[in-house]
């Protein structure tokens, strides 16, 4: 790890992804979200 923080739009999908994975609801969303948030993060990090 580069010691980076998270952006704001990780945590939120990482929340969603976490209550999707508790509740079975909302499972593709919440993926979508996580690899939109990822995807985002590669030039912001340089990852």
């Amino acid at each position: 790890m580069s010691g980076e923080q998270p952006s704001n739009e990780q945590r939120k999908a990482s929340e969603a992804q976490s209550l999707a994975d508790q509740t079975g609801t909302n499972k593709e969303k919440a993926s979508q979200m996580q690899s939109e948030a990822d995807r985002r993060a590669v030039p912001k990090h340089g990852l």
